[in-house]
């Protein structure tokens, strides 16, 4: 998978209670199966931009360009970032997607509490973006770095938090309520709703999730044959197996254990053989071959790495990245020739933490594999890195001034 002339608007806002619990505070302390952390919060700013479509001076390679959603509760955006061929990010214009960000409940710095809730497909030269608190998806066509094409329709349930695509089909996983999966057709005209494709997760959420019970990601298996969702609270790897029109071929997900706590990100290997889960509980990742069934074999137990809170999981070549948004570190793993995965140094740090890059969460490699985008939510930045030879990661540029984490934050990047 997957700025410029544009006026900045920024209003400050006081502590205030919504949907029925409190907004947050500068300092959480979080509970993830019996474990608890103490994670840092931001200053409660929150930031408005008006719609742009403007290119800056800068060099940059040819539509190269990173996406960052925004997840404004009053009005959802996209930050457009023209790409050079160093990796730097320039400004190059921020949309609105029509739709309304979200904010799980609880949630310690990730709103959505998800991961590829905006996803790029190079197929359709579409990025499709989740409007949580609309229960709404809006598709844009990727012009370079603008976006057009503006097209919005339903999820089909409650508060999606998760995009996955393979071929002409797109799947939305819905986190509120008992949680749901809705497919749709790719089409020049946005997407439209598969009919047959709904399945229902059978949570025992409320409209508007709690962020250790919702669902962490959904994703197609790289042949197209099996759907995948994680669940967190459930600690279950739930799998649709697929017909060859794009429809579940069960009533009910195929329920595996998870093999560790907290389930969350789900990536593969370069093979597509191998699926990678990021399990929160413990920050470990298990390996697991997923059967034509639905089932799922283990073929490497649970990997610690040593950092806290690891929840989000990209493939650069034979290295994968996780970010660990309890210490805001970004782990390094390198798999072998034979599916080994172990990590890319002792530590299981990949590049050194910063101050200036707090409560890490979300991530994206660009389609040539040479760069990593890292979001920072109490930050407020994007951190750019090059992946080096022995996969490491060089610092070669930060996106600053996006939507903090407070009531809501940002949530979502794409790189192409």
């Amino acid at each position: 998978m997957r700025n410029s002339h544009q006026d900045h608007l920024r209003t400050s806002r006081p502590a205030s209670t919504r949907g029925g619990h409190r907004a947050k505070s500068r300092t959480r302390r979080i509970v993830i199966s019996g474990g608890a952390l103490a994670v840092a919060g931001a200053a409660t700013v929150a930031v408005s931009l008006a719609s742009a479509s403007q290119h800056s001076g800068s060099t940059t390679g040819a539509d190269h360009a990173v996406f960052v959603q925004g997840n404004e509760l009053d009005g959802n955006t996209i930050h457009v970032f023209a790409r050079g061929d160093d990796g730097k990010l320039s400004p190059s214009g921020t949309y609105a997607t029509g739709g309304n960000g979200g904010d799980q409940v609880d949630a310690p710095t990730d709103s959505l509490a998800s991961q590829d809730s905006l996803v790029y497909d190079d197929d359709s030269g579409m990025l499709l973006a989740v409007n949580a608190g609309s229960g709404t998806v809006t598709s844009f066509r990727v012009e370079g770095q603008r976006l057009g094409q503006r097209k919005i329709v339903s999820s089909g349930g409650r508060f999606p938090s998760s995009i996955t695509v393979h071929g002409r089909v797109a799947y939305v996983m819905n986190a509120g309520g008992e949680g749901s999966v809705q497919g749709f057709r790719i089409t020049s005209e946005g997407l439209k709703p598969l009919h047959g494709s709904h399945r229902s997760l059978g949570l025992k959420n409320k409209d508007i999730p709690r962020f250790d019970t919702s669902p962490g990601e959904v994703e197609f298996t790289p042949d197209g044959r099996n759907l995948v969702v994680t669940t967190k609270g459930n600690n279950t790897v739930e799998v649709f197996p697929m017909k060859r029109n794009g429809l579940p071929a069960v009533a009910e997900p195929v329920v595996n254990k998870s093999a560790g706590g907290v389930p969350f990100a789900i990536s593969f290997d370069a093979t597509g053989k191998r699926m990678l889960v990021a399990e929160a509980e413990k920050s470990t990742v298990t390996t697991y071959k997923v059967k034509r069934d639905g089932k799922l074999k283990i073929l490497q137990q649970p990997l610690p790495s040593g950092q806290e809170v690891l929840c989000w999981l990209v493939r650069a070549g034979n290295y994968f990245y996780g970010g660990n948004t309890g210490n805001s570190t970004v782990t390094g793993y390198r798999m072998d020739k034979h599916g080994k995965l172990s990590l890319t140094n002792e530590v299981g740090i990949a590049t050194p933490p910063s101050a200036n890059s707090q409560g890490v969460i979300d991530l994206a490699v660009t389609e040539d594999e040479r760069f990593v985008y890292v979001q920072n939510a109490v930050s407020g930045t994007v951190d750019g890195f090059r992946v080096e030879a022995d996969g490491s990661l060089t610092k070669v540029t930060t996106a600053k001034d996006l939507p903090v984490f407070d009531e809501s934050g940002m949530e979502g990047i794409a790189a192409v």
